[in-house]
């Protein structure tokens, strides 16, 4: 079967395509048709081998841990129910750049119907980060809220749920073309964070009170301004740091402002969380209330254009591999077409 390895830990032109044998459910696991590659930029960084949270894995390893498809084979022990039903997957802490995936049948995710694999994909992690990094903000309606890197992926639904609590959004991103992604989410302001007087636009925006909750998931000198306008009594919440250094907030500082940091350790207990905050999420999409933005998709093959565009930051939303799974050694065509809808 198709697959995509990284030989070694590099730029996006380490990721070759591979043929490799196809794998076979163990106990307790099933195997699956692969359809959708959700791709996250911490897969980059590890890619890169400057991921500070994650082991380095053994080269080569096929990256990736998330799959969109059918299940094809049920291993022992495993409900036979689970077989021809579309689901989401996790294949591991690597494993999913591939045509067939192996995954434990205790991580599968049933795809309601009506949602597409691509829309679940894109809402696997994100959307459950999303939700919990939401909740945790504890917003009030009518609250300021500041989102960082708004036309990610997950700061597209950050936007998207924070506006369904109530909260007046600011959208940060960089340039023309994600602003207005941002505008059409339904964010009152979007602010280009390239220009040196953005912080100052916030300020003007709220009115010189600064905003009530802050959604840092870019971290470093961004990060640190955001921290700054923070109002007091507000919630200064990280999740990532895609500029490659988390915000330092020390806690004195914290106290003097009178802000809650929720650090980065938030998302060490989100894990018990995930599936039914995924599930909370996947059914607010099916009601319209919600909807993932899918920017960019490219076939298997091209894995390395894929994280050249996250790590260029040209991507919009979401980027996904597209795999249409050749028949299996074993006879019998599984190939079928995936159907894609554009969020944008």
């Amino acid at each position: 079967m198709r697959t995509v390895q990284a030989v070694r830990f590099g730029g996006p032109e380490v990721l070759v395509p591979i043929e490799a044998p196809e794998p076979a459910p163990g106990p307790g696991q099933v195997l699956v048709d692969v359809s959708v590659v959700g791709i996250t930029f911490v897969e980059t960084q590890i890619r890169r081998g400057v991921d500070p949270w994650h082991p380095r894995p053994e080269l080569p390893y096929v990256p990736g841990g998330m799959v969109a498809g059918r299940v094809s084979a049920v291993g022992e022990g495993v409900d036979p129910g689970w077989a021809g039903r579309s689901v989401l997957a996790d294949a591991g802490s690597t494993g999913a750049f591939a045509e067939r995936v192996a995954a434990d049948a205790g991580s599968l995710v049933a795809v309601p119907e009506g949602l597409g694999l691509p829309e679940a994909a894109a809402l696997h992690s994100d959307g459950a980060t999303a939700t919990g990094l939401v909740e945790g903000a504890r917003i009030v309606p009518g609250q300021w809220v500041l989102v960082e890197a708004a036309a990610g992926g997950l700061g597209s639904l950050l936007v998207q749920l924070a506006r369904s609590a109530g909260a007046r959004v600011i959208g940060l991103a960089r340039g023309e073309r994600k602003l207005d992604l941002v505008r059409g989410l339904g964010a009152e302001a979007a602010i280009d964070y390239s220009s040196p007087d953005w912080s100052e636009q916030v300020l003007r925006v709220t009115g010189g009170a600064g905003v009530d909750v802050v959604f840092d998931g870019v971290g470093g000198e961004i990060g640190r301004a955001a921290f700054e306008v923070t109002a007091r009594h507000g919630r200064f919440s990280v999740h990532g740091a895609s500029s490659g250094r988390l915000t330092a907030i020390a806690p004195e500082q914290a106290r003097r402002r009178g802000v809650e940091v929720l650090g980065i350790e938030q998302l060490f207990s989100f894990r018990a969380r995930m599936r039914p905050w995924l599930e909370q999420v996947m059914a607010q999409a099916l009601a319209g209330r919600v909807r993932p933005v899918i920017g960019q998709t490219f076939p298997l093959e091209r894995a390395a254009d894929a994280h050249a565009a996250i790590e260029g930051r040209t991507a919009l939303g979401k980027t996904l591999l597209l795999v249409r799974p050749r028949p299996s050694r074993g006879g019998g065509s599984r190939e079928r077409s995936v159907p894609v809808a554009f969020g944008q």
